[in-house]
């Protein structure tokens, strides 16, 4: 397998860490070393050639291939095994509705939230439990990684060049989550999306930061659930009114409780598209009166519909916590479910 991509001989670790920094190719953070031979061996995993196209961002018509994904793969510290699971990530967010350029590019900050689902999970050694959301294991950590500096180093997707974000968060660093299947019976967040359970798949969602919730008071359904439509709810008053896709992370503690109630996830889907709605009068008391124009009785719902919800099974087995995360530009990016290993609008 013959490589395209410029081989530079680099003496030593240390000096291909601050030949990397000193051109902006790494998100701050030590990268590894894109040998020939680990990046072959991505490739090789995923039954992938060099030149393979992954797709053209439509915007700057940049092609994306595999080759150069394989190299960031491996600079954010990724396995063979985990490469597959970044093609379809990057398979996903070229998708038109994901909006990918807007997602990039804009001055709000979010960050590519993914979700992974199915057996890939075990075997890439997933923790979708404690630290769910932050460091939980290898694996999502290098695969959020990895999808991050892909976009600095094939999109140009950097601080003050692409990436105009005011702010940003953590997130843009890594956002990868593992559902926990086996400790739910609410089924997965692929299968609501029309996947079965047996095959593993990527969902990628454009995201603000998550707003971590709490309710340990409780054991009633819609007492938990009123909890994180209030932060819905709160995300519409501080931040957009808009409707669109929201995830809402839920850990086993609430599970449970909604579980033993008979709750599955139509049912809470429905509750918080019932319950998540704000007028726009309520605008004036965060500051934002200016722009009520005479529509202050004018109602808005954080989901277009019931399915517009993303519940992710994940988290810690104890404490009554749960997070809301928000997405960046309502329903003008979607998010994106696709199977791993299985060729999307191939020709044949």
């Amino acid at each position: 397998m013959t490589l395209l991509s410029e081989n530079i001989a680099l003496q030593s670790f240390e000096e291909a860490q601050e030949y990397y920094h000193s051109r902006g190719w790494t998100d701050g953070f030590p990268i590894v070393p894109p040998t020939p031979e680990a990046v072959q061996a991505c490739l090789e995993w995923a039954y992938m050639r060099p030149d393979e196209l992954i797709g053209v961002e439509p915007v700057r018509e940049r092609p994306i291939t595999a080759e150069k994904l394989a190299i960031n793969a491996v600079m954010a510290g990724c396995l063979p095994m985990h490469f597959p699971v970044i093609v379809t990530a990057w398979n996903a967010m070229l998708k038109e509705e994901f909006l990918l350029h807007g997602a990039t590019a804009s001055t709000g900050g979010c960050a590519i939230f993914v979700v992974l689902n199915g057996p890939i999970r075990a075997t890439i050694g997933c923790n979708n439990q404690f630290n769910a959301l932050g460091s939980s294991d290898r694996a999502t950590s290098v695969i959020g990684r990895a999808i991050r500096l892909g976009l600095i180093n094939i999109l140009n997707v950097s601080p003050g060049s692409i990436d105009r974000s005011t702010l940003g968060h953590p997130g843009k660093i890594s956002y990868c989550i593992a559902e926990d299947e086996e400790g739910t019976t609410l089924g997965s967040l692929a299968e609501a999306r029309g996947f079965p359970s047996e095959v593993s798949t990527v969902t990628v969602f454009a995201a603000s930061s998550p707003r971590q919730i709490m309710n340990e008071w409780t054991k009633n359904p819609e007492e938990i659930l009123d909890t994180y439509a209030s932060e819905m709810k709160s995300n519409m008053r501080s931040y957009s009114i808009w409707s669109g896709n929201y995830a809402i992370v839920i850990p086993k503690q609430h599970r449970d409780h909604l579980q033993s109630a008979g709750w599955g996830r139509k049912e809470i889907s429905h509750y918080l598209f019932e319950k998540a709605r704000i007028s726009r009068s309520e605008w004036a008391d965060v500051g934002k009166s200016s722009v009520i124009k005479g529509k202050g009785q004018q109602e808005y719902s954080a989901l277009s519909s019931p399915e517009q919800l993303l519940i992710v099974a994940a988290g810690g087995p104890a404490g009554g916590f749960g997070a809301i995360i928000p997405p960046w530009l309502g329903n003008k990016s979607q998010a994106v479910t696709l199977p791993i290993g299985v060729c999307v609008d191939c020709e044949t």
